[in-house]
């Protein structure tokens, strides 16, 4: 009986815990479900035979190392920065690792050890990064096919609320994990365009924001996602003179969020004594408030709006003015601003949310510019059976199971999916869980 260890049963774990499940009797597999929250973990297994529970710290070896060792195969949906622990422990006990988080410095500093081993440190294998990477990758090997010269790609991607469950005028609620919204962008952002290398700082990461248009669902605003340009040699188009991977919010998100970051409730940093103190107090320090006047007053001013302005009635809605009491103890900006936003922005357990993908190339075929666009729009059934739990976790328990059946011959190394040993197949069979490209060419 062959095992497969998942870390991680939060938000996105669902889809990848029940497939893996589904799957087990018929090719004789034991799942073991990890997590520091039992209660996460039970929720998502549900007494299931062929079930294992486990609660860990993903950084004690004495409680982790052993799981990895059990199994045959490890599929981590932790945070981004606890993958390399499992990675440690993969690597030791050569076993194949799938995550569905962006590459980091420490995981590909292990890439020449992983090929020595002859293991696979499957990266990026969710959503976006995940199966951006194989449906561009995908396109651009058949552009190749015909001879044709790529010289532009523009990929955007967005995890949004339904039109049928939006109902607040943010145009957004939580659809995964809500810390990495508050610190979307904190990096700034790096693409090309034209020719010319754009960086782009967080203060103006959400300024003046530029639209996109995508069938059935209208006009979408977008902002560029991390750096662009490391991703120029992986998907082999030498002669591209744009290239930008960016992330779709409905427009009024992007203005309002661009309001916070000026008023600075953003900021990590800032870590201050919180108690005995309100919203409406914090934000009013934050901004320079004297007390002279109202403070909505003070804000608009700051912000250079009306105070009648469609922001202005975003940030009332948030609750930012409000003389509630703020979490006791010492917080900075960012996580105040977050407990706010876990509140307002929360999924009623009947919401649905969407999922929004869709790149544009051009490219030169006989002398002639062609244009071509492939879109995804998919929205999930409810809050726990979610669109996003469905793009990010399926595509990884796919690739596991093609592993562990000898379907696919693993390639070897920290890599992320952009060889068609592991697009082709996994893209197939997503195609036949509804996610689904759709493709014109003007």
């Amino acid at each position: 009986m062959q095992t497969i260890l998942i870390a991680g049963a939060g938000k996105s774990s669902i889809y990848l815990i029940h497939y893996l499940l589904s799957n087990a009797a018929r090719n004789k597999w034991k799942v073991i479900v990890a997590d520091g929250d039992i209660k996460s973990v039970a929720e998502k297994i549900n007494g299931h035979p062929l079930a294992e529970a486990a609660v860990i710290d993903i950084t004690n070896a004495d409680v982790c190392e052993p799981l990895v060792q059990r199994s045959d195969i490890v599929v981590s949906l932790m945070p981004p920065h606890l993958h390399i622990h499992l990675a440690k422990y993969c690597l030791k006990h050569r076993k194949n690792l799938i995550t569905s988080s962006y590459i980091s410095e420490e995981m590909r500093a292990m890439d020449e050890e992983v090929k020595k081993a002859g293991l696979m440190f499957m990266c990026e294998m969710g959503l976006d990064p995940g199966i951006d990477h194989m449906t561009a990758n995908k396109i651009i090997h058949s552009i190749h096919k015909v001879a044709g010269m790529i010289i532009s790609f523009k990929s955007y991607c967005g995890g949004l609320i339904a039109p049928e469950s939006d109902n607040n005028p943010w145009h957004y609620k939580f659809s995964w994990n809500p810390k990495n919204v508050i610190t979307a962008g904190f990096g700034g952002a790096k693409y090309l365009d034209n020719g010319n290398h754009i960086d782009v700082p967080y203060e103006e990461m959400f300024l003046n924001n530029k639209t996109i248009d995508v069938a059935g669902v209208g006009a979408l605003a977008y902002y560029p996602n991390r750096d662009s340009l490391r991703y120029l040699d992986l998907y082999d188009a030498p002669d591209i003179n744009t290239f930008l991977r960016a992330t779709l919010r409905y427009p009024d998100f992007c203005t309002g969020w661009q309001a916070l970051i000026d008023l600075g409730l953003t900021n990590q940093e800032d870590v201050a004594d919180a108690t005995g103190r309100t919203y409406a107090s914090w934000l009013g320090a934050k901004t320079g408030f004297d007390g002279t006047g109202k403070l909505d007053a003070h804000i608009a001013k700051c912000l250079k709006v009306n105070a009648e302005s469609k922001v202005m009635s975003m940030l009332q809605w948030l609750g930012i003015f409000d003389e509630n009491a703020l979490p006791v103890g010492k917080h900075s900006s960012a996580d105040i601003l977050l407990t706010l936003l876990l509140d307002r922005w929360q999924m009623a357990p009947e919401d649905k949310d969407m999922v929004v993908m869709q790149h544009e190339f051009e490219y030169l075929h006989k002398d002639k510019q062609v244009k071509l666009r492939s879109a995804m729009v998919i929205k999930g059934e409810n809050r726990e059976y979610s669109a996003m739990a469905k793009t990010v976790g399926l595509p990884m328990a796919i690739l596991a199971k093609l592993v562990l059946n000898g379907k696919i011959n693993p390639p070897t190394g920290v890599l992320m999916p952009n060889m068609p040993v592991v697009y082709r197949p996994v893209l197939t069979e997503l195609e036949r869980h509804g996610i689904v490209f759709v493709e014109e060419v003007m």
